[in-house]
This record gives C-alpha cells, sequence and structure tokens, in this order.
C-alpha cells in the first residue's frame, strides 16, 4: 500500500517540537511515537511541564537573591545622593522596558490564543462533519435491512399463499428471497463504526466545551497582564507605596502562572507535533482492531489508484435490486391478470425496491473516500497548523510575560528605595531655616505665647529701631531715607518705582521671602554690625 501524501505535509514547527528530548520521570530516554496511553509517553509530557516548573523556580531564586543583595548591600548616604538620579533613570527605563515587553508579550498572547481557538474550532467541525457522514451510513444501512427483512418478507409470505397453484410464480419468489439474503449479507459486510466505541459527536462536543474554558482562562490572563502592567506603571509615575506593593504581589503570581502555562503549553505542542509528524500510522494503529486497514488506508489517502473496498458490496446490491425489479415488472405483468389479489403486495414491494435503490445511491455517496477524507485534512490542517502555531506563540507570550514581570518585580524595590530617599531628603531640611514652613510655624507660636509682643512688629517700631541702630554705620543716603518721614519715604519709593506694600511690611513672622529686595532694605541689611544683627536674631536673615 502506497503512503505518499501530495495533500498533507506536516509543518516544519511540528518536526522541530517532535524532536524535542523525549524523557520519561526515572530520567529513561523514550521514543518519540504518539502513544497517548503508554505511562512512559505520559510521563515524557510531565517531564516537560516539570521543566518549565523548575525554571519557575530558578527564576524566584535569582528574584530573591536579588532583593537580598538590595536589601543588605546598601550604599553610604554620599554614595546615595550621587547615584539618585542615575537610580531614578534606572528605575524609569526599566518600567519602560517591563511595559513594551508586556504589551508585546500580551499582543502574541492575543494571536496566539486566536490561532489556538480557530485550530480547535476546525478540528471540532470536521469531527461533527465525519460524525454526520457515519452515522447517515449506519441509518441507511439499518433502514434498507430493516425493509428487506421485514417488509419484504411479509409481502413475499402472502404473495406465496396467493401463487400456490403457480409453481413457476412461487419459484420466483423464491428468487427473489434469495436476492434479499444476498443484499442483507451484503449490507452486514460494511464495517460497523458503532464498534470503535468512540462517538465522534460527543467528543467534538467535550473538546468544544475544554477551548471554551481553555480560551477564557487564557484571555483573562491576558487582561490581568496588561492591568497589572498598567497599574504597576501608575503607581511608579504616583509613586505611590501601596500601589506598587499591591502590583508586586500581583506580579509575583502573574510569574507563577506564566511559567505554569507555559509547561502546560510545551507539554501540549509537544504531544500534538508527535501526532502531526505522523498522523496515518496513529489512526490505523488506533482502529486497525476495530477496521480493516484497508478501509482505514482507502478513507486516509483516498486515492483514484487505490481500490474502493465497498466496491463488490455496492455492485451486488445493486444487481440484486435490479434483478429484484425485474422479477417484480414479470409478476405485475404475467400474474396479476390471473390474481389480481396480489397487485397489492407486488406494488408494495415495487415501491419498497425503488426506496432501496435510492438509499443505495445516497449510500454510494457517502461511502466514497472524499468526504471523509476532507473532513480527515481539514481537522489535520486545524491541528497541527493553526493549532500548533498557536501554542507556540502562546509558549512565547509566557516567556516575555514572565522576563517583563521579572523586570518589573527588580525595577519596583529601587522605586521603593528611590521614594524613600526623597521622603528623608524632605524631613532633613534646616529647621533653622527661614523659608522652611515648619520652622515659621514654630516661630509664630513662640511670638503668640509672649503678651508683651504682637504677632508682627510694627511698622513705627520696625522704623525707631532701623533708625536708632543703623545711624552709626549707614551710608548717608540710607540714613537720608531713615530719617526720613514714613509718608516722605512712601512716596519717593512709590516714585521711583517700589511698591509701598512690600517695602514697609518687615520679615518677621512671614513664611516666604519678599518678591524683591530694594535697594534701601538691602543697604540697612548690609550695614548692620554682628550685634545688631544678634538683637535682631532672624529678623533680618536673607
Amino acid at each position: 500500500m502506497s503512503s505518499a501524501r501530495v495533500d498533507y505535509i506536516a509543518p516544519w514547527w511540528t518536526y522541530w517540537l517532535h524532536n524535542f528530548p523525549h524523557i520519561n520521570l526515572r530520567f529513561q530516554p523514550v521514543e518519540h511515537t504518539f502513544l497517548p496511553e503508554d505511562a512512559n509517553y505520559q510521563q515524557t509530557l510531565i517531564f516537560l511541564a516539570c521543566v518549565a516548573a523548575a525554571g519557575l523556580g530558578l527564576n524566584l531564586l535569582g528574584l530573591a537573591i536579588y532583593l537580598s543583595c538590595l536589601c543588605c548591600c546598601r550604599r553610604g548616604d554620599e554614595e546615595e545622593d550621587e547615584s539618585k538620579k542615575p537610580n531614578s533613570c534606572c528605575v524609569t527605563w526599566s518600567a519602560v522596558a517591563a511595559g513594551l515587553i508586556c504589551c508585546v508579550a500580551v499582543g502574541v498572547g492575543f494571536y496566539g490564543n486566536s490561532e489556538t481557538n480557530d485550530g480547535v474550532y476546525q478540528l471540532t467541525y470536521s469531527l461533527y462533519n465525519a460524525n454526520h457522514t457515519l452515522a447517515g451510513v449506519d441509518s441507511l444501512v439499518a433502514g434498507t435491512m430493516g425493509s428487506m427483512e421485514t417488509g419484504l418478507t411479509q409481502h413475499l409470505a402472502r404473495l406465496d399463499e396467493i401463487f400456490a397453484a403457480r409453481g413457476d410464480f412461487v419459484q420466483t419468489l423464491q428468487f427473489m428471497n434469495q436476492m434479499a439474503d444476498s443484499i442483507i449479507k451484503q449490507l452486514l459486510g460494511l464495517p460497523d463504526w458503532e464498534q470503535l466505541n468512540i462517538d465522534l459527536a460527543e467528543l467534538a462536543t467535550e473538546t468544544a466545551r475544554i477551548e471554551h474554558y481553555r480560551w477564557l482562562t487564557y484571555l483573562l490572563i491576558l487582561i490581568l497582564d496588561l492591568v497589572i502592567c498598567l497599574v504597576a506603571c501608575l503607581g511608579l509615575a504616583k509613586q505611590s507605596r501601596w500601589l506598587l506593593t499591591t502590583m508586586m504581589v500581583f506580579g509575583v503570581l502573574t510569574l507563577i502562572l506564566s511559567w505554569a502555562s507555559l509547561g502546560a503549553d510545551i507539554a501540549a505542542a509537544v504531544g500534538t507535533s508527535d501526532f502531526c509528524v505522523v498522523p496515518d500510522k496513529v489512526i490505523m494503529n488506533q482502529t486497525r482492531e476495530f477496521i480493516n486497514s484497508d478501509i482505514v488506508h482507502y478513507y486516509i489517502y483516498c486515492s483514484q489508484t487505490i481500490t474502493n473496498p465497498f466496491q463488490q458490496t455496492l455492485t451486488v446490491f445493486q444487481r440484486s435490486l435490479t434483478t429484484m425489479q425485474i422479477q417484480i415488472q414479470g409478476l405485475l405483468q404475467f400474474a396479476v391478470p390471473l390474481f389480481p389479489t396480489a397487485e397489492r403486495d407486488l406494488m408494495s414491494i415495487q415501491r419498497l425496491l425503488n426506496t432501496s435503490e435510492a438509499s443505495l445511491h445516497q449510500l454510494t455517496a457517502l461511502l466514497d473516500c472524499r468526504g471523509l477524507n476532507k473532513d480527515y485534512l481539514d481537522a489535520l490542517m486545524g491541528v497541527c497548523y493553526d493549532g500548533v502555531e498557536g501554542l507556540l506563540y502562546l509558549c512565547l507570550f509566557s516567556v516575555l510575560a514572565s522576563v517583563a514581570f521579572t523586570v518589573m518585580l527588580c525595577a519596583i524595590p529601587r522605586a521603593w528605595r528611590t521614594i524613600a530617599n526623597r521622603e528623608r531628603d524632605y524631613d532633613d531640611i534646616d529647621e533653622g531655616d527661614p523659608f522652611n514652613p515648619s520652622s515659621t510655624r514654630r516661630a509664630t507660636g513662640h511670638a503668640s505665647s509672649s503678651g508683651a509682643h504682637g504677632n508682627m512688629h510694627s511698622f513705627c517700631s520696625y522704623s525707631d529701631s532701623m533708625g536708632s541702630q543703623t545711624s552709626l554705620h549707614a551710608p548717608p543716603a540710607a540714613q537720608a531715607l531713615s530719617n526720613a518721614p514714613v509718608s516722605e519715604y512712601m512716596n519717593q519709593t512709590a516714585l521711583f518705582g517700589g511698591n509701598p506694600r512690600y517695602e514697609n511690611v518687615p520679615l518677621i513672622g512671614r513664611g516666604s521671602p519678599p518678591p524683591s529686595y530694594s535697594p534701601t532694605m538691602r543697604a540697612t541689611y548690609l550695614s548692620m554690625t554682628e550685634d545688631q544683627l544678634r538683637h535682631f536674631g532672624n529678623d533680618f536673615q536673607a
């Protein structure tokens, strides 16, 4: 028997996956033949999933070592201050890289999930079509055999009583009975598809149900990965500790899911590829105990050079029906004028033979190899092309997602340290700084606690003290301005562009510096001695 195939060629990626090492749990090599019922072959697929579990362990171990080094090996304060900006850049670029890789991974995952779903849908569609064909064959065979065994036998028995006086007519009836037995014998020689103990419709329904849950699970994983990545980037942008902590926990869980899905996808892809490399051999091995190998070979290859194994059966069926119809035509022509009561049974037999002939034509079309062979090839294309290709894309998604979340889990602790350093820098502001809001509030509280002085010095007391303390060392221009009346000073400042509001309100009790220093106030401050500065305290600090 020829086994050359020109209508199906396994894709290259199935050969690549088929060549993966097949090792059982006892670390012994196993043949690459697809044997799903064999325990050693099942262990090879479990071993591939365990390899992915080992990869998860190494990934988590690397993260633990990195986090331990990051927590234990702290730098000095000076090195932290010098490297604060580079660390921020490193965290930023790590977040950008993790976000980009995560987006690419999600895109690849959506494509792979859709491809796998298309392949499984094509498989289930082909299974339903094949089941419809086989069910049609069984229905036609059962209907024809029932009409021959029951209906034809009853009519022949009544006609035998009617034609009892005519031996030639009785002999014709016996000959027709022999033809009916021959048809029944030929129909019994057809394969009984129910012996396969496989309900293709039930198998397709169960496969579609499992695929629905698989597709929905991957869809939720993809959405979860995208949401975690976006929320993590939002936490880095807003410098929110609780967001980063929550996303770090979810990142670890998603990392575990990514490696688990990688193991399941690799095992499924390798097992499917083992089938796709030699699908014909697998089908023939699975069905040789129930169906003749010539029949399976006929449907698998469906070549014009292959003889139809049902040709003899169908030919005998056709010839027997033709002979019986000729005999019925003769009885209608010669026996009905002599036995009018026989016409009803003869017409019923003729209608039964016409129905059987129509069933023969339908049976011939259904038993032709082209229908089942097309369903078989469609199923192979769906599984071995779209299905395995989709599984490979899902494996790539799992790898990219694990890389993205590993980078994210490495960047979040650094971002945490950057936020902590920045908050510590805010806490280390000089308490004596007059522009520090906290020191201003303390100064205000201290001023309000003393009843002799008000919350703010008045302009008059301020100008009097300034006139008494700065008359010795102030320049002539400054002394003239300081000794001038208030109205004259305000007019001069307004004339030369100054703002009387900011010129005459002292710095005491203010939480922020004035918008600008006037020449008068700057000259007065520069002319003060150390004793005067100690007397006024922080009132005149710039």
